[in-house]
């Protein structure tokens, strides 16, 4: 299918659906030109940032603080999303072949989340959040050791993090993560 009518599709589709169109497109690819000759350009605004890397990493070795449920616990999914998570966060948060919410509490009130997905011999994670008040304390730390104990028959963990959050490069890089690659997200020009 010719790239303008693909791009086409997308936009149509994401009308239909009521989402904004994006692409996510791999960094250096031909496909960056191709969306910039189409008028396309990265979405500087995107609220997980405009560039990510994927980074990968052995499985951990420690002791764990977080506990791991099956399924999200109460505050769990607000402090995911910022707030009452709408059905499709719900959805989209909570379905996986193997799910696991990690959680950290300090006085009855959970302080950190992450979310670890096992697909096939990966753990995938996602969500590492963190009260602002709560950072640089190693709960983070605690909530990827939580997941590492939680899914011991994978053979490594992989994860994405906006290439302009420094705080959480330093700690990926600590803990064994390595880049594999990157990508943005591309919208279409302004009609």
């Amino acid at each position: 299918m010719p790239t303008e009518q693909a791009l086409k599709h997308v936009v149509t589709f994401a009308d239909e659906h009521g989402i904004p169109p994006y692409a996510q497109v791999l960094v250096g690819s031909h496909w960056e030109r191709e969306l910039a000759d189409h008028g396309w350009s990265v979405n500087a605004a995107h609220p997980k940032g405009a560039e990510s890397a994927v980074l990968h990493s052995p499985l951990g070795t420690g002791s764990a603080t977080a506990k791991v449920d099956n399924e999200p616990p109460k505050g769990w999914l607000e402090l995911a999303v910022g707030g009452s998570a709408t059905e499709a966060q719900r959805h989209v948060l909570t379905r996986g072949p193997k799910v696991g919410f990690a959680s950290v509490r300090r006085a009855d009130r959970i302080v950190g989340i992450a979310r670890g997905c096992v697909v096939d011999d990966w753990l995938h994670i996602a969500v590492v959040e963190v009260h602002a008040d709560h950072r640089r304390q190693g709960i983070a730390t605690a909530l990827l050791a939580g997941l590492d104990l939680w899914s011991p028959a994978t053979r490594g963990r992989v994860l994405q993090v906006a290439t302009d959050n420094h705080p959480a490069w330093r700690l990926y890089l600590r803990h064994g993560y390595r880049e594999s690659h990157r990508y943005r997200y591309w919208i279409p020009p302004a009609n």
